[in-house]
Formats: C-alpha cells, structure tokens, sequence
C-alpha cells in the first residue's frame, strides 16, 4: 500500500453495523442540541444577570463557551457519517479538526484547575478573596489558557503534518484523533509519541495536582468550621465542579492511559462519546440544578422573554 503525507481518510463512526446507524445519528442528534441548548442558556443567564458577574461564574461562562464549541468540533461531522454513510475526510480537514479539538479539551482540562484555585481562594482565604481574584487576574488565567491550548494543539498537528500515512486508510474512529492517526502512521513515530506524551503528560499531570492539591486545602479547611451547617455550606459551592472534575477525568484516563500508537478499542471509543459529547452536555445541566443562583437567573431571563414577547 501506497504512503503518502496528505492521503484521504475514512471516518468509521462508532458501527460497522449499518442498521445501527439511525439509532446512533438520533442519540447524536438528541445530545448535540441538548448541549447547544444548555450551554447557551447557561451563557445567557450568566450574562444577563449582574448578580453572576462574579469570578466564579465568570469561569463557568468560560467552560460553557468551551463546551459548546468543543461539542461542536466532533458532533457535526459525527452526524454526516451516520446519515450519509459517507465518512470520507481529508488530511487537512482531519488536522483541522484534531487542532480544535486539542484546543478545546485542553481548555477544558485547564479551566477545571483554574476553577478548582478560584474555590480555594474563596474558602481558604474569603476576606482576600476579592483582593486575590480581580477581574484582571481572572482575564490574564483565562487567556493564558487559551494560549497555552492553542500552542500544545498546534505542536501535535505540526507533528502529525510531518508523517506519511497509508492512502485510502480507514480510521476506527469517529473523529480525528492522535491515537488512531498514530497507529495508522508507515513513518517511525517514536520520537512523535515521545513528545506528544510529555506535552499532555506535563499538561494533564499539572491541571490534576493543581486540582487535588487545592480540594486537599479546601477539605482541610472546612475540616475546621465547627458547624455542620457551615461545612454543608463551604462544600456545596464545590460539589458541582467536582461532579465535573470525576466525570472529565474518568473519561480521559480511559482513553488515554497507553501508548498513542496502539490500536484503539470499543472501549475507548465509548469512553470518548463521554468526553466529546455526553460531558459537555451534562456539564450545563450539573451546575444550574445544583446551583440556586443559576435557576433563579433562568428563570428570570425566559420570564423577562416572554413579556417581551
């Protein structure tokens, strides 16, 4: 077989059964516009109401900005191959996709750690709190993180640009992804994974311990309130973002807890529904049924709709 480095690939979705297609294309469906919708009202109630402009919500509209666009680099072209049975996609659509969505799943990894400080401050440390989390502060952690993912995506494409492939090569996969296209590779990928590995090692490993190691601050602290009413009250503020961080988290260490270049199993394509799609899409619904602020501002916001209407 041929070798190229700009070939065609052939997206397989998540069946090589074609009578589960029309099963799988609803679901999609059904959790795409489910995802769209929450994430935009959650950005809508957050925006329209000042009593939300606050640090933490501030991060939150962040992560729901990420979410929609995250949902938004996989489900579209997930859902062609299902109608059409047509998964064909170019090297240069492939890279592109491969780049936004690194782009977006780093945000994701990197607001949660950033999230996760936000909490630590304001429990650990309340009266400094708004001294500590200004909205400049907030701003340089926010585009910083858009930095640094636009800057690891960019080193994995440019390594993946590098290498040739077989041509007319079928990716067990419904999106593009570096395992697959790794695995699919005839160059020698070895220094490839080798650094792909410390990237989102150094990323992955440094969002995680900023994670644990400010939950392990804040579980210390609220240790030491001596009312039962206060700690319930200390932790509730925490207790959707850490849904969040367990669900995230889980989902990524099952898929990506090997070699890059082995081949990808069922198991990993289930783990990565959850991570692409089912977790952005739950991630709205978390925080607005276990936050009062949040339904009080929706239902506000779609009260002052409809009298408008």
């Amino acid at each position: 077989m041929n070798c190229s480095q700009a070939p065609d690939f052939i997206l397989l979705g998540l069946s090589g059964e074609p009578e589960k297609w029309q099963l799988f294309f609803s679901i999609f469906l059904a959790l795409y516009l489910l995802g769209l919708l929450g994430n935009l009202l959650l950005l809508l109630a957050i925006g329209a109401d000042v009593h939300l402009h606050t640090p933490m919500y501030f991060f939150l509209s962040q992560l729901s900005l990420v979410d929609l666009c995250f949902i938004t680099t996989t489900a579209p072209k997930t859902l062609e191959t299902l109608w059409t049975g047509d998964g064909s996609i170019s090297f240069s659509g492939c890279l592109t996709q491969l780049y936004f969505f690194g782009v977006f799943a780093d945000m994701d990894n990197l607001l949660l750690a950033v999230m996760a400080i936000d909490r630590y401050a304001a429990i650990c440390h309340p009266l400094l709190y708004p001294l500590v989390m200004t909205p400049c502060r907030c701003d340089i952690l926010v585009s910083g993180s858009w930095g640094v993912a636009h800057c690891v995506s960019f080193v994995y494409a440019l390594l993946l640009s590098q290498l040739y492939f077989h041509t007319n090569q079928e990716i067990p996969h419904f999106f593009c992804d570096c395992r697959p296209l790794l695995w699919l590779s005839c160059s020698d990928t070895h220094l490839n994974e080798i650094l792909m590995m410390a990237l989102a090692g150094v990323l992955g490993i440094s969002a995680v311990l900023c994670i644990v190691s400010s939950y392990s601050c804040i579980f210390y602290a609220v240790a030491k309130v001596p009312s039962a009413q206060g700690k319930r009250k200390a932790l509730a503020t925490c207790s959707s973002h850490l849904s969040v961080v367990l669900l995230f988290y889980s989902t990524v260490f099952a898929t990506y807890l090997k070699p890059p270049s082995s081949s990808p199993s069922s198991g990993e394509v289930v783990a990565a529904v959850m991570y692409t799609l089912v977790t952005p899409t739950l991630n709205p619904f978390i925080y607005s049924l276990r936050n009062k602020d949040v339904k009080s501002s929706l239902r506000r916001t779609l009260n002052m709709e409809k009298s408008h209407k």
